[in-house]
């Protein structure tokens, strides 16, 4: 006689298990501590086997047969139903390994030990936000060129242009990883080129030598009323002409001033390798007054509330902007307006002030050297041009320097 779903659901567990039997080698297998399995006894190539098809009541009388005749089918074709059970398990799993999002982890965790913190958390945090939703659930291998042009696209109409190009190079790469490990053939964001609004090109704002009297002299008379820290900051970015990041996150540890340098490591700088900066008599006089307000703090240019974390990113500035420079001058800015300078006023080569700069070498030749190439050279540009900004400060005009280049 066949079950009803009364008598599943009133099968009361005894001191042992037995069994309820419906129809066609479906049975309920009611255990001692109340546990009730479906299971499906059959015979395959001579031998009687057992499939397990659910738990009840989880799973239903009525979806318990719909299992069983299933798997009947697969008998009638020949196909051990556990072995094929066995089969699609092992495909889910490595579906479940195959997914956009699997493989982008997997990208990310590879490459994670040579980004900064910052930047491997900002990669994760976009795709989170961005493609994860759409597509991280979607098997790699099945990502067509539409599909991820309609996630670029969503932000793109955010006016997001600079996010959506980044985006789009990181899929890519992600797609790149995924080609090389064998599981998928081809790179749909190659076939994205032109698809999406080009970002606008937007140069930093600089000074240019004409304005350095006037800016100089504003930054001594603090009449924007800045923080010491602040002034300081900003007197070391235009010595040093050092990103903002590496000047906001620099650490005693790294100053050596004995040998009048500073050693930025390679996870701090924008190109991964280490950097030295030769530090000027001024650059020295500024560190030497900072390290009386904050030599007791891991950073030189603490939090001015929460010392024990660095500078915020945008203390510079919005110190700019309040003396006046909002639109005029930027962190970043002070590197352009040392780059003009010191090539135009001080007659250095342009390889000189651009090692000092960090910028990444154009070819394998200039890479292979090591981060004291024209060390010499860069050290006495380095006092020439903290000389310059003093002679320009007391004569308050650009003047055209002549030092020697002994």
């Amino acid at each position: 006689m066949s079950l009803t779903d009364s008598a599943c659901k009133n099968a009361k567990p005894v001191e042992k298990a037995y069994k309820k039997a419906d129809s066609q080698g479906l049975y309920l297998h009611v255990m001692p501590n109340g546990a009730r399995y479906w299971r499906l006894k059959y015979r395959f190539m001579g031998k009687e086997k057992t499939l397990a098809l659910g738990v009840y009541p989880e799973t239903t009388l009525a979806e318990a047969r719909e299992k069983r005749d299933a798997a009947r089918k697969l008998l009638a074709a020949g196909i051990d139903p556990s072995l094929e059970k066995q089969k699609q398990k092992q495909l889910a799993a490595i579906s479940a390994e195959t997914t956009f999002e699997a493989v982008a982890c997997e990208w990310h965790a590879l490459n994670t030990e040579k980004w900064s913190k910052n930047y491997a958390a900002d990669i994760l945090h976009r795709m989170e936000a961005d493609v994860f939703p759409a597509l991280g659930a979607v098997s790699i291998s099945t990502i067509t060129a539409p599909q991820l042009l309609a996630v670029m696209k969503q932000v793109e109409k955010r006016g997001a242009l600079e996010i959506t190009r980044r985006l789009l190079q990181t899929c890519s790469q992600v797609f790149r990883y995924a080609i090389v490990t064998g599981r998928m053939d081809r790179n749909p964001a190659a076939d994205l080129k032109g698809a999406l609004k080009p970002p606008k090109k937007e140069h930093y704002a600089a000074l240019e030598a004409k304005d350095l009297p006037e800016f100089i002299q504003a930054l001594e008379r603090n009449d924007a009323r800045l923080y010491q820290y602040t002034r300081h900051a900003i007197k070391l970015m235009m010595l040093t002409f050092v990103r903002t990041s590496e000047l906001i996150n620099a650490s005693w540890e790294e100053f050596d001033f004995e040998a009048k340098q500073w050693n930025i490591p390679a996870e701090r700088m924008k190109m991964r390798k280490p950097h030295i900066v030769p530090l000027s008599r001024q650059a020295l006089e500024v560190l030497e007054a900072q390290k009386e307000l904050t030599g007791k703090w891991q950073w030189v240019f603490p939090n001015q509330v929460r010392p024990i974390k660095s500078m915020s990113n945008n203390t510079i500035l919005k110190a700019l902007e309040r003396m006046g420079y909002k639109g005029r001058m930027t962190g970043h800015g002070f590197r352009a307006l040392a780059m003009s300078t010191i090539k135009e006023q001080l007659h250095y080569r342009h390889e000189v002030v651009d090692r000092q700069l960090a910028h990444a070498q154009r070819n394998s030749v200039d890479a292979a050297y090591d981060r004291a190439k024209f060390l010499g050279e860069r050290k006495k540009m380095m006092q020439d041009w903290a000389d310059y900004l003093d002679a320009v400060a007391s004569q308050g005009k650009v003047i055209v320097a002549n030092f020697s280049r002994a």
